[in-house]
């Protein structure tokens, strides 16, 4: 059983994991980066150690010393949170070998599903409807535009290798595919170290909805309900909530047998998504699978009542799940809001600093996942999130009104954040009405005034 956990994560969800096993009397080791060393996880985990300099590449991305340090403090399992190592099926080979359990699936399905298009043409074979595309990387622009043109404009170019909005264009006719075909590639290269990209459909103003996954070591693979993530800038999510207010029940029952289905055909254990695109109709079409838990998790677990962290660390210690489908019940609607350190007046520019007051809000239905603190330095090195508000109730009506009466308590100052950009998105008709598509926050930002951030 595992009695020793090492986090190779930071920030907030470091701090989720550390108050998960303190709950099931599992002892904890932060590993940080010089940068961190104020970090709220650093102080609540039993143990730190020091791995390397401020930038992600000489501290939380070097596996070497992440082992070595699991292998000093003699622990039993690694947690990769998300982002990181979270995703790298060498890092959790290293960690199999070593003999210590990854809290994650195994490294032939996250080497799998991180392949795009080793992904979808598992899905394919599988029988789960994907978006049309190309069977594979394409060799170069001759091909290339061929199959954008078999497909038919407008077309979406992504890395194979890709992440995080990272290496992705829209071309929309023969002239444009040209120059967004190279950037992507060169933006792909940069970014992963592989420069090959495959053609897609592109789905304009869709929904994106996911499927929130938990399978043990002993065949069990079950759903618990999908999270509406339509909510994005430049492909990166902002908002978050469950249940989707697009869906009915019919269709929900449909893609939660095609996310089991897809789970089924990567061989998956422990949490993981699986990530649909769907259009005004109701088509959907699988496009991704994370092989980690993710930033919105909390949503899930405050719809459901399951502890995500804790199943996870059940499901690597080789348990049963103890529940199922039928068990799993949505009774309630959260809403999460990202609380990154930016300027929204000013194209989202990131506000890193010293937090002069920082006051989270409570009450009923409030649920503040941060590592903040007033007089942590946030430094410039990582991810700009720096907390997470999710608020919730029995009605979608209810959540949001929590929402924006959250969001009115919530004080940081010293620096800029997304609090009030929230603040407006939660009180526009469009959002509040359920209409929100991906195409939803450049239409926002176009007709909101800047002085309201």
């Amino acid at each position: 059983m595992i009695q020793k956990i090492l986090i190779a994560n930071r920030g907030e969800i470091a701090l989720r994991i550390i108050r998960a096993c303190r709950e099931m009397g599992i002892k904890t080791l932060a590993v940080y980066s010089e940068a961190d060393v104020q970090s709220l996880h650093v102080q609540l985990a039993d143990e730190a150690i020091c791995i390397g300099g401020p930038k992600s590449a000489d501290s939380y991305l070097r596996a070497d010393r992440i082992i070595s340090a699991a292998e000093i403090a003699d622990v039993d399992a690694i947690h990769p949170g998300y982002g990181f190592l979270s995703e790298n099926a060498k890092f959790a080979e290293q960690c199999e070998s070593c003999n210590i359990k990854f809290i994650g699936p195994k490294s032939k399905s996250i080497r799998m599903m991180g392949d795009k298009a080793v992904a979808k043409d598992t899905m394919r074979k599988a029988g789960v409807t994907i978006v049309p595309g190309s069977d594979g990387p394409v060799e170069n622009e001759t091909e290339a535009v061929k199959v954008a043109r078999k497909i038919g404009y407008p077309v979406i170019i992504k890395a194979v290798a890709g992440g995080g909005g990272r290496g992705m264009r829209i071309a929309h006719n023969d002239v444009s595919f040209a120059k967004e075909f190279h950037v992507a590639r060169n933006e792909a290269e940069k970014a992963f170290g592989n420069g090959a990209v495959y053609i897609e459909k592109y789905i304009e103003k869709p929904r994106h909805i996911e499927f929130q996954i938990l399978a043990d070591t002993h065949g069990k693979v079950l759903h618990l309900g999908e999270r509406d993530c339509s909510v994005q800038r430049r492909h990166q999510k902002l908002i978050e909530e469950s249940p989707s207010p697009f869906l009915t029940a019919d269709l929900r029952k449909k893609m939660g047998k095609a996310a089991i289905k897809a789970a089924e055909a990567a061989e998956y254990q422990n949490a993981g998504t699986i990530e649909f695109l769907v259009d005004a109709k109701g088509n959907y079409y699988f496009i991704e699978m994370n092989t980690r838990i993710q930033v919105e998790h909390p949503v899930t677990e405050e719809v459901t009542g399951i502890d995500l962290i804790k199943q996870q660390i059940n499901v690597a210690n080789g348990e049963k799940l103890g529940f199922d489908q039928g068990d799993i019940k949505v009774d309630k609607h959260a809403i999460e809001c990202r609380i990154n350190a930016e300027d929204p007046a000013r194209n989202f520019t990131p506000s890193p600093g010293t937090i002069s007051l920082y006051y989270a809000p409570g009450g009923l239905g409030v649920r503040v996942d941060s590592h903040a603190y007033s007089g942590y330095t946030i430094p410039s090195h990582y991810d700009s999130m720096i907390g997470k508000l999710i608020c919730f109730g029995p009605t979608r009506k209810i959540a949001l009104q929590r929402s924006y009466r959250a969001l009115s308590e919530y004080l940081i100052r010293g620096i800029k954040t997304t609090i009030p950009l929230h603040k407006a998105i939660m009180s526009d008709p469009v959002f509040i009405d359920g209409k929100a598509t991906t195409a939803y926050m450049e239409d926002f930002m176009s007709r909101t005034p800047t002085d309201l951030f």
